[in-house]
């Protein structure tokens, strides 16, 4: 009975992949920066649901209970969770509250994708602390629509780095947010900001600055990079660019 409810929920695997796949996704690169984990006690869904999202592009983890996706989890730091509710050892909701408590994990999106369709049953998966709730049965189409739009989301507002309390880069704008004031920054004071602040209070030479932001063999004089470092000390004050004389600079925290 299990087996059919499968095939007629999600087919030939490798006859639908396929069909979905006539034409060079040209997210796919894109995507391959994004991992997922499945969490699913059933071998053949766990199979073909990573299957298919492989082929869309993404990095791709599984798991056959909920205490094993919790460990899963902790090792690969996925962006998203699929989540299945009816499984042995810590179910789908004890899975869910579980990582809703772990510091490394709480913010990580987590979606349902359960068999149980009743309001009660969503309340609950809502309750335990779950994004989206998808219901079985699903055509593989529409759950690749689903997630790619979540992972959409999740890539919007990474565009968006917090610093500090206060202090936030917009990549996409290339600006800088000083407690909600917006400072549009040319190119290249963004890029060497957007360089310390990913290393903050750990000195950056003025050579990986130059390498980084110029490029190699792209000669650039000391006073070029003095005079973006003061433009920024402006905006941001003069204590978190700090100068460490004849090596680099760091971006030092308040």
């Amino acid at each position: 009975m299990r087996q059919k409810l499968l095939r007629y929920r999600f087919g030939d695997i490798r006859k639908r992949s396929d069909s979905l796949r006539k034409g060079f996704n040209i997210h796919f690169f894109a995507r391959m920066a994004y991992r997922i984990l499945i969490v699913d006690d059933e071998d053949d869904i766990r199979e073909f649901i990573r299957y298919n999202l492989t082929k869309e592009g993404y990095e791709v983890h599984t798991a056959a209970d909920g205490a094993e996706g919790l460990l899963k989890a902790e090792q690969t730091r996925p962006h998203l969770i699929l989540l299945d509710v009816m499984m042995p050892v810590m179910d789908g909701r004890q899975t869910c509250e579980a990582i809703r408590r772990h510091p490394q994990l709480k913010d990580t999106m987590v979606v349902f994708l359960s068999a149980l369709c009743g309001e009660e049953s969503l309340v609950v998966g809502y309750n335990a602390g779950a994004d989206d709730y998808i219901t079985k049965p699903v055509s593989m189409r529409v759950l690749c629509g689903r997630i790619n739009a979540i992972m959409k989301r999740i890539g919007d507002s990474d565009n968006r780095i917090t610093i500090e309390p206060g202090i936030m880069l917009d990549i996409n704008r290339h600006s800088l947010f000083i407690n909600d004031t917006e400072h549009a920054l040319p190119r290249k004071e963004f890029d060497i900001l957007r360089l310390l602040c990913n290393r903050p209070e750990h000195i950056i030479s003025r050579q990986e600055i130059f390498s980084s932001v110029w490029g190699d063999g792209i000669v650039v004089g000391d006073r070029t990079l003095d005079v973006h470092i003061r433009r920024l000390r402006r905006k941001l004050g003069n204590d978190r660019i700090v100068t460490h004389k004849g090596v680099g600079f760091k971006y030092q925290k308040r």
